[in-house]
């Protein structure tokens, strides 16, 4: 009774104004993919919960400023960033301000707008968590990867992602989330000298 037909829910034309159904190599991959959208992050999320207390969105959040000069973003372009609305970025940033490990103050550039700073508790914060998060990714994605696979994986994210949130494509290709570094930057940002963080605004 709880088996899915999946014929029905994706292949079988239903009435005159047929969609293009998709293919039977299709429809295994868009049901890999579902699958894998639906269990990485909550397989992510536990050992970040269990680490430092936090979901994977705020540690995307934190992460993105970890890398980002100065160690601040715009509030709207790190909720590109995250993959969040402004809503929920502003949610998971007072969770972070409660923390002591992310501040808020009007962007000097442009007093207009308010930018999210990282400050010298949450890089350190950074720098404890990384590590093991790195651990997980490498052993739920790359361990399980080969070389090529690898370049594929990127390959296809960035297309499905320009496809997506054609906005946040383009933060990838100008860099904002590709570092050169294997994703070390997180916790070795910590190892340069750190500005002290301004808690304004």
């Amino acid at each position: 009774m709880g088996h899915l037909n999946v014929q029905v829910a994706y292949a079988d034309p239903v009435d005159d104004a047929e969609p293009e159904w998709l293919t039977p190599e299709e429809r295994r991959a868009w049901i890999a993919l579902v699958a894998l959208v639906e269990v990485l992050p909550s397989t992510l999320d536990v050992q970040l919960k269990r680490d430092g207390g936090l979901n994977h969105f705020e540690y995307q959040v934190m992460a993105g400023l970890s890398e980002a000069p100065g160690r601040a973003i715009r509030m709207s372009d790190l909720a590109l960033f995250a993959s969040g609305s402004l809503s929920r970025l502003s949610h998971a940033v007072g969770r972070l301000e409660r923390r002591g490990w992310v501040t808020r103050r009007s962007c000097p550039s442009d007093p207009r707008y308010v930018e999210a700073v990282l400050t010298d508790a949450g890089l350190d914060t950074m720098r404890l968590i990384a590590p093991g998060h790195v651990g997980e990714a490498r052993r739920l994605v790359f361990d399980a990867l080969s070389a090529r696979q690898v370049t594929q994986l990127e390959q296809i994210a960035r297309a499905v992602v320009a496809a997506a949130a054609p906005t946040t494509a383009d933060l990838l290709d100008k860099g904002l989330a590709d570092t050169p570094d294997g994703g070390r930057a997180a916790a070795a940002s910590a190892a340069r000298p750190a500005r002290a963080a301004d808690s304004s605004g």
